[in-house]
């Protein structure tokens, strides 16, 4: 990688990714990015970067805004394609890095980087697509239509769970629609993100189309939102900031998406095939160690099965290999930060004082090679009221809460409860059920007899209530928050023709 070429006590330091060069902070300050697994050790130093060099960004973005817009679409679109088939060849190295920075388990980073490679195809394909619409104009000899337009630069703000796919479903997209780009990546996984930039650098993007800044919210991230030429920002993070940063945007009149958290639950009725539902929430409460806004952090049980569920679960958690995501036969890895076990670790002391029963797990794990990581055991707590804290606030960790019901409608009245509404699923082999529950359920996404993480690409990915602002990731409404809309009438009448008045004159 050319972005550096030097080293501080033996460690890599990097830089920024701005007008296609790496270049240094003005700062000259850094930030070391650790190893979960294992704190001692260090992936990298990265630039500690202020409002100057987000205005560098800035400014290179704008640069180049107007050749890469008139750039032909399908010529774009061949240049997301060339970074897909790069993203393939490099996969594994990615793999290994993400797992390295942020925890997540070999094959599940691996599916990380397959989902980037995914976006890339299918944002490509939109290449020769973006498409309009035409319909009729009430008058004579007057053509009308409507067509996309790229909105300018677009800030990028992207959390530390996804390094590489969740970057993807914002970049690719804003790219083929004809946008250009400043990407601030999360603290916590800073050098996957500088891979993923430089893959679409050799890919052949011009200069200043995507341009890389790391640093803190308020040095990095504030200045990009509060500058003018920036016309629209995409962040994925916890409700607390999507708050902020779509409350400083509306003041600005400033385009935002947000995708934000979760409280997301699996209702498994008494018809349900148990032990499908077992499988469907261990993965959905553990993969990636719980920290996702999709994980199940609630498993909603109908009394009938409630025992049944409970001990093939638990007994199914306290089987899980815990250790060093590159090992391939570990299940669960580390927590990405010592902020974040400390976190998770207070909601399970929550979850002891509010009364619920703490069927396994609970600990923060120090044995051996685990204590120097930051590893929380995997969590099961059982006999949970809807209302406690642990039912209704976002864990983000290897956290999830038995509750039992008496009903299918109760069920449901439960899974919609929260102030949250990305993700729910329903184990039933009651078709009449199933279809109901599509119906009644609050949220973006609903899954039948299989859990509450695994959405696909191609269809939109987002969520209701708290959990975002309306805006959808993925599928064809991807280019959606990227492009305007830019109405056309043509008309070939050779006379004024008055919409709206000629049409009914003498009525």
């Amino acid at each position: 990688m050319t972005k550096t070429l030097e080293k501080t006590t033996g460690q890599q330091v990097y830089h920024n990714f701005i007008d296609g060069k790496w270049i240094k902070s003005e700062t000259g300050r850094t930030f070391a990015s650790f190893n979960p697994a294992n704190l001692d050790e260090v992936v990298g130093h990265f630039p500690l970067s202020n409002a100057n060099d987000t205005k560098l960004a800035v400014d290179a973005a704008h640069k180049a805004f107007h050749g890469w817009k008139h750039t032909p679409a399908p010529e774009r679109a061949e240049i997301i394609l060339k970074a897909a088939y790069l993203l393939e060849t490099r996969k594994e190295e990615l793999a290994r890095n993400m797992v390295r920075e942020m925890g997540k388990v070999i094959k599940e980073a691996r599916g990380d980087v397959q989902e980037a490679i995914d976006m890339a195809k299918y944002a490509a394909g939109e290449g020769r697509r973006l498409l309009g619409m035409t319909t009729p104009s009430e008058l004579r000899n007057k053509f009308a239509m409507a067509v996309r337009v790229p909105i300018g630069v677009i800030g990028v703000i992207t959390p530390w769970n996804f390094p590489v796919a969740i970057p993807s479903w914002k970049i690719l997209p804003a790219l083929v629609a004809g946008n250009t780009v400043v990407f601030k990546p999360a603290s916590d996984t800073p050098l996957v993100a500088m891979q993923f930039v430089e893959i679409l650098n050799e890919a052949g993007l011009p200069p200043g189309v995507v341009n890389l800044i790391t640093g803190s919210g308020s040095e990095v991230g504030m200045p990009l939102i509060e500058d003018p030429r920036v016309g629209c920002i995409s962040v994925t993070g916890s409700s607390v900031t999507g708050r902020r940063i779509a409350g400083r945007c509306g003041e600005l009149m400033k385009r935002i998406s947000c995708e934000l958290g979760g409280k997301n639950a699996i209702c498994v009725m008494e018809d349900a095939d148990i032990d499908l539902a077992v499988d469907g929430a261990l993965w959905g409460s553990f993969g990636t160690a719980g920290q996702r806004c999709t994980a199940t952090s609630r498993i909603i049980i109908h009394e009938k099965v409630y025992k049944q569920f409970a001990d093939k679960f638990v007994a199914r958690a306290k089987a899980l290999k815990i250790g060093d995501g590159l090992d391939p036969k570990v299940d669960v890895g580390p927590v990405v930060s010592k902020s974040q076990l400390e976190s998770i670790h207070e909601y399970v002391e929550i979850g002891k004082k509010e009364g619920a029963k703490l069927l396994f797990g609970g600990r923060i794990l120090t044995e051996g090679e685990l204590g120097k990581g930051c590893f929380h055991e995997p969590t099961v707590f059982g006999d949970v009221k809807p209302t406690m804290r642990i039912a209704q606030e976002e864990i983000f960790g290897p956290v999830t809460a038995l509750i039992p019901v008496k009903s299918f409608e109760e069920a449901i009245e439960v899974a919609n409860g929260t102030e949250y509404g990305l993700s729910l699923s329903m184990y039933t082999h009651d078709v009449n059920r199933a279809f109901k529950a599509i119906e009644e359920f609050e949220s973006g996404i609903v899954y039948i007899n299989a859990p509450t993480i695994g959405a696909e690409i191609q269809l939109p990915f987002g969520g209701v209530k708290q959990t975002g602002n309306g805006h959808r990731e993925a599928g064809t409404t991807a280019i959606e928050q990227f492009t305007e809309w830019k109405s056309v009438y043509v008309d070939y009448s050779g006379a004024l023709q008055r919409a709206q008045i000629d049409n009914y004159e003498g009525e």
